[in-house]
């Protein structure tokens, strides 16, 4: 049970630290419209639901393997990143 309670603490702490990075990210595009900040805010975004489906892969939906779509979401979310750094570069 204490395995659990500290999984389950770590996996909330990066989900929180992730959307505490998206947060300030897209705050600082919201003020600067640099379009950089904007491809890493939308991917920190993607990588924070992918943190909160983590959690309720490991915690809360034990039966259920939800694997496939959190690697599909980060996939997703690091391209996004991937095509602000390529493509739309200053």
């Amino acid at each position: 049970m204490p395995f659990l309670l500290l999984s389950s603490l770590i996996y909330g702490l990066c989900a929180a630290v992730a959307l505490f990075c998206a947060a300030m990210l897209l705050i600082a595009w919201h003020r600067q419209r640099h379009r950089l900040l904007l491809w890493s805010g939308l991917c920190f975004a993607g990588l924070t639901l992918n943190n909160i489906l983590l959690v309720l892969d490991k915690i809360v939906f034990l039966q259920v393997d939800l694997s496939p779509w959190r690697h599909s979401l980060s996939v997703l979310s690091i391209a996004v990143l991937l095509y602000g750094l390529i493509w739309d570069s200053d």
